[in-house]
């Protein structure tokens, strides 16, 4: 059964169509991923189904009594409200009573319990939930707001920082329980840990999801379909973002074998015209204007996307050095006594928590502020190019060539051609009618997308990249991707896009959150694996326990069942030289894993000197693997003793 169907919908944008002939049905339990480039439409669509926007054409069919939350990007509340009030959504039967039990519990708590009338209010709501089953959203409301931060319910949400708003109002939605469900970014301002958990509580979701995102990821892991909105309508594709991304392969071959037969049409439609054909019979009339429709059919589409060229200035051998660097505000430290030499190779990912310093970080070594101690040096060939979170002031009477050519009129690229900021533009998808319009009509996402042009066009050779994924959609984040693999610079990336990090970082800076920075060898995915192990060896070592032993007590004898019989058999117990080498194993386990602990010990300790770390990375390497088989085949000897 659907619960949203679409019909022919349509959206003008001034007299040019943003939405046409839109048509697509979402089941009950479906979780459709929305893509497609900026300025397509999405966040309008999605407005749309939500009632917040009025279509100029078609249908918007949902069943009666169908529950449906909508979670913008830049949500808004109003003045005076408290976050208890914005997260319990009142016009909700259920969560009234909740937030009224909240309201109560949180007065009763702040009169130290002597007020008798509310001591009467709190009983009266605890019995409502015990009468209505509420109990068990109470709990999944607690675990919701604790995922997501959310701890001080009393603040006026005018008072939160735009990452905790949207926070707010992600709760809320998911605190609904709506039967269909309109994410708009819900990555944008979480951090690794917590989108990790949004995943996995939306995969499991019982209700339907259309979701915007650009975290390729999450699209991967949450959604079964995939709804692409291009000029004209809109494409479906069964399966999640990466069975699109196989699809659309194929469809570009297709395309590509189109375009080859086109042209090769062309060129001989092109030899019969230099022939002098006389255009006097209807044959030779369709002929010439066939010729002059295929001369004009270039290719459009994926392969029409937007273009970078890496471009950089000479780096020095001297890059940049932090020296004992230190950071607080008020009592709370975000960088303590940090050191760290960055060489012509590196490419780093910074992560951590909100609010633990990774901006910070940033800030210093672009030199907008300045360390509390410490020092920083910078080497003379250095430019930075700093691609900050917040959107770049923009003088919004300028045209948009205007802003650009202020920058830089041309760019070298890396293989030495010069390129005019007006064609740097067409790359980035602005055409040229939009070039010579006002800044000030940009969308947010186009405005983000200038931004990233005008820190490119200064050619860094030192790129500093603050959360670059927000409001940026796929295609640009792809095209960036691409112009990263041929920048020849040092790269550091604040993100919580993992598919980005993965894709362009080789070591991992983690935030602990006590002012203490620990590095990773490897990519996202390698540093996932490392906190995995790292955080099972500390449960088995809290539980007293051999690290590598999944449990002190004896197995049973392992048995399995004979293809042939069908019945059980034994497979016997180790035979004597087999016991010696279970010994021998366990001895060699214990060894192994006091010196990779001592390894991961020197590698946080003294993370500056990079022939050392080089050194002991590649014997943490080798010893990780080597760790790895002696596991294995502890574990097999084990089970059979």
């Amino acid at each position: 059964m659907n619960i949203l169907t679409i019909e022919g919908l349509r959206k003008n944008f001034g007299v040019k169509p943003l939405l046409d002939a839109v048509t697509f049905g979402l089941a009950d339990d479906e979780k459709m991923g929305l893509i497609g480039a900026n300025g397509s439409g999405k966040t309008t669509l999605m407005r749309i189904i939500a009632g917040i926007e009025k279509a100029d054409g078609g249908r918007i069919m949902i069943p009666s009594g169908s529950r449906v939350a909508f979670l913008p990007q830049n949500p808004e509340f109003e003045r005076g409200m408290s976050v208890l009030d914005a997260v319990f959504d009142q016009g909700d039967p259920n969560l009234r009573l909740l937030h009224d039990y909240e309201e109560a519990t949180h007065a009763l708590t702040a009169s130290n319990g002597s007020d008798e009338a509310l001591l009467a209010r709190v009983f009266e709501l605890s019995h409502q939930l015990d009468v209505t089953g509420g109990w068990d959203r109470e709990a999944n409301a607690h675990a919701i707001l604790d995922r997501l931060g959310i701890v001080d319910t009393d603040a006026l949400v005018e008072t939160l920082s735009g990452g905790q708003r949207k926070r707010v109002a992600l709760a809320r939605a998911l605190l609904l329980q709506p039967d269909l469900l309109l994410l708009d970014e819900p990555t944008n301002h979480l951090d690794t840990e917590t989108i990790s958990w949004l995943e996995t509580y939306l995969a499991r979701y019982p209700g339907a999801l259309l979701l915007v995102t650009h975290d390729r990821y999450f699209l991967d892991r949450v959604t079964n379909r995939m709804l692409e909105v291009e000029p004209g309508g809109v494409k479906k594709y069964e399966g999640n973002y990466t069975r699109y991304l196989e699809l659309k392969e194929v469809q570009e071959q297709l395309a590509e074998a189109t375009e080859k037969t086109r042209q090769n049409l062309a060129r001989r439609e092109l030899i019969w015209l230099r022939r002098g054909a006389k255009a006097r019979t209807s044959k030779s009339k369709y002929r010439l204007e066939r010729a002059h429709a295929l001369q004009e059919g270039g290719r459009t589409g994926p392969g029409a996307g937007i273009e970078l060229s890496a471009a950089s200035t000479r780096l020095g051998k001297m890059v940049l050095e932090l020296d004992s660097v230190s950071k607080s505000y008020g009592d709370k430290t975000l960088v303590k006594n940090y050191s760290h030499i960055l060489t012509r190779e590196d490419r780093i990912g910074i992560i951590g928590p909100n609010g633990t310093g990774k901006t910070t970080l940033l800030e210093m070594i672009s030199g907008r502020i300045a360390p509390d101690s410490g020092k920083i040096e910078v080497g003379p060939t250095v430019v930075v190019g700093y691609f900050d979170q917040e959107v770049r002031a923009l003088n919004d009477s300028l045209r948009v060539i205007d802003t650009v050519t202020e920058v830089a009129e041309h760019v070298r690229t890396a293989d030495g051609s010069l390129i005019s900021a007006s064609v740097m533009l067409e790359r980035f998808l602005f055409s040229p009618a939009v070039q010579y319009t006002p800044v000030a009509k940009l969308s947010g996402g186009e405005r983000r997308r200038l931004h990233l042009l005008l820190v490119l066009m200064g050619a860094p050779n030192v790129l500093l990249l603050d959360e670059p994924t927000n409001d940026l959609d796929i295609p640009t984040l792809a095209a960036l991707e691409e112009y990263l693999d041929t920048f020849a610079g040092v790269l550091i990336v604040v993100s919580h896009d993992r598919w980005f990090l993965d894709r362009t970082i080789d070591n991992i800076l983690r935030f602990e959150g006590d002012g203490t920075i620990r590095p990773y060898p490897g990519d996202y995915s390698a540093y996932l694996e490392q906190k995995a192990r790292d955080d099972n060896a500390f449960a088995v070592a809290a539980a007293g326990k051999p690290s590598v032993k999944p449990s002190s007590a004896p197995s049973l004898p392992k048995t399995k069942v004979s293809t042939e019989t069908g019945k059980a058999k034994n497979q016997g117990k180790l035979s004597f030289k087999e016991k010696t080498e279970l010994t021998e194993v366990e001895k060699r386990i214990e060894k192994a894993e006091s010196r990779k602990h001592a390894i991961e010990g020197e590698l946080s300790s003294n993370p500056s000197d990079f022939e050392a770390v080089a050194a002991l990375s590649h014997e943490l390497g080798e010893l990780t693997k080597k760790l790895d088989r002696d596991v294995e085949r502890w574990a097999d000897l084990s089970e059979r003793a």
